[in-house]
């Protein structure tokens, strides 16, 4: 299997010009089946209460779960789509960061699933836990997914 990249620099250039630029999402760790970024809860990531946003957490989970997904196809040949994601919202935020560990629970040939643990980086505090799945397609000869 190739992967594209394990190198950090990389993974976060993926998200240049994305929602998770925008968000603040930056990646901070990958390994065998696991990918670790962290976003900022500020102006970009509240909803009015002045919380951190739901839709903002499903973000986080949805660029970790995918860009995983990713690092473990040969991207020349192959894409990684999400099919469903789900998310428990379990304790508000109001400033600092989250940090998102996305694992891998299943890792197939034409699908992939993913648990994604949102945590307050100060607190270690569970905020929000989410599964995606993913579903793995070829790729027109030609192209290549950029993750």
């Amino acid at each position: 299997m190739a992967h594209p990249t394990t190198d950090l620099v990389q993974l976060n250039a993926w998200c240049r010009n994305t929602l998770g630029e925008h968000l603040g999402i930056e990646i901070t760790e990958v390994g065998d089946q696991l990918l670790v970024g962290r976003m900022p809860v500020d102006h970009r990531t509240h909803q009015p209460m002045g919380l951190l946003h739901g839709g903002a957490s499903v973000a986080l989970a949805e660029t970790l779960g995918s860009i995983g997904a990713a690092l473990q196809v040969d991207v020349r040949k192959k894409a990684c789509v999400g099919l469903e994601i789900n998310a428990n919202h379990l304790k508000g935020v109001r400033s600092g960061w989250v940090v998102g560990r996305a694992v891998a629970l299943h890792v197939g040939r034409s699908t992939q699933v993913w648990e994604i643990r949102i945590t307050h980086e100060e607190t270690g505090v569970l905020v929000c836990i989410s599964r995606i799945t993913m579903a793995v397609i070829d790729l027109p000869s030609g192209k290549e997914s950029h993750a």
